[in-house]
């Protein structure tokens, strides 16, 4: 049979050999996997070499190539369970969680600052009006900014923590270890 495929052939024949339809064959001439003008027997191997380059996971055609992707899906996983080891370790929480509890903490904090202008007063009768009112006023406006707080995540840098001084997390201020 291998002599009969040592001619040209169309690509409707082609398609019949190898099980793939014309329109196929006529993509995989247009792509350059099988070259115009050659015989059966060379578009059989080229087309068996492309096979092997897939199988292989070596794309021929430009796109992500299967080890690319088996490598990324990998590393989608790694990180995956990373997270879930962090989170038991609790050294990660959902962002919900945090926000409930800094929620609880933030309405704590005014409760005792709100509570400090009339202990003052208790604690002593010569303390003017004014100065109060001017203390009521300051926690206020502590309170008021507090609660108009939003995480901003410019802070981030390709999800490198600042510390409060705006340092990368784990470095010296010149940004090195």
């Amino acid at each position: 049979m291998v002599h009969g495929l040592a001619r040209p052939g169309t690509q409707a024949e082609f398609g019949a050999l190898v099980g793939i339809s014309q329109p196929a064959v006529s993509d995989l001439l247009a792509r350059g996997i099988i070259a115009p003008g050659g015989n059966l027997i060379d578009w059989l191997q080229a087309y068996c070499a492309h096979l092997r380059e897939q199988a292989a996971g070596r794309a021929a055609d430009g796109g992500a190539s299967l080890v690319q992707e088996r490598a990324r899906l990998a590393k989608e996983q790694a990180d995956k369970v990373a997270m879930l080891n962090e989170r038991m370790r609790r050294e990660l929480a959902p962002v919900w969680i945090l926000e409930i509890i800094l929620a609880s903490m933030g309405r704590q904090v005014a409760g005792v600052l709100e509570a400090i202008p009339i202990k003052i007063k208790r604690q002593s009768d010569d303390i003017p009006t004014s100065v109060l009112e001017f203390i009521t006023r300051e926690i206020t406006t502590a309170r008021n900014l507090a609660a108009s707080v939003e995480f901003d995540w410019s802070v981030l840098e390709n999800g490198q923590e600042r510390d409060s001084e705006g340092h990368q997390a784990g470095s010296g201020p010149d940004g090195g270890s």
